[in-house]
């Protein structure tokens, strides 16, 4: 673990040695700001609550995500830095561990960083903060599964643009898959990848703790979510490495 560590803090500290820290948590405050009070109508729902803030995160990070995942390793590919780092006495699962890391430390910090949405809906009203407190559990590991996902696809390509367009297309895959307009639609035409939707489907599980249920088969889900798809990026680089 102390050699993912080392890696994590260095790539952390490379997210904020370029612009790319500051545009990406701008957006992601200006985007979640917007939907949450103006789309959401926020203020003429009279209920002190983050529902709407929680709704429309997913559709946020689906977007968002990729973006920041996207150079994790297919820069590495294109530039070729990836046969220096393959080379330092370290394992291919310590790399993928750190550089995960690094980015789910990222994506945490532009979540807190809507702290202030916290404070205003308990200076308008008396939210259940236990709620909005599993809210943020589940919008964290969301965050991750979606980084497993973009990791693993980064890995694959050289090419930017296609590690970006791949994920998205996966998250949103992996979102859309259990709600009700799919799951009836594959119920009447393939029952059995039906039940398989919504098994895979990150959208009913996430929407459990926006409400405020933490089950312990939700965590399980997202962290075997997260190790499925960090071993397939080990092996990817493993390949690598071989080649």
């Amino acid at each position: 673990m102390r050699a993912a560590l080392v890696i994590a803090r260095r790539e952390l500290a490379g997210y904020f040695a370029t612009p790319v820290a500051v545009v990406f948590i701008v957006i992601f405050l200006a985007l979640q700001g917007a939907l949450t009070f103006n789309l959401g109508n926020f203020f003429t729902r009279n209920q002190a609550d983050l529902q709407p803030f929680f709704t429309f995160l997913p559709w946020v990070l689906l977007l968002l995500v990729p973006a920041l995942t996207m150079r994790m390793w297919a820069e590495e590919r294109r530039s070729g830095t990836i046969e220096l780092l393959l080379t330092l006495p370290i394992a291919a699962w310590q790399a993928v561990l750190g550089k995960f890391l690094a980015a789910w430390a990222f994506s945490a910090i532009a979540i807190a960083l809507t702290f202030p949405f916290v404070v205003t809906v308990n200076y308008l009203g008396q939210p259940d903060n236990g709620a909005i407190a599993s809210g943020y559990l589940g919008a964290m590991l969301l965050a991750g599964a979606f980084l497993s996902i973009g990791a693993a696809v980064s890995a694959a390509t050289k090419n930017q643009v296609i590690a970006f367009v791949l994920a998205v297309a996966l998250c949103f895959l992996v979102v859309v898959s259990g709600t009700p307009l799919v799951t009836e639609f594959l119920s009447r035409n393939a029952p059995d990848i039906a039940e398989l939707a919504r098994r895979v489907s990150v959208a009913d599980r996430y929407q459990s703790f926006a409400r405020g249920v933490v089950e312990a088969r939700d965590l399980v889900y997202f962290a075997s979510f997260m190790i499925f798809f960090l071993f397939l990026n080990t092996v990817v680089i493993d390949h690598t490495r071989a080649d």
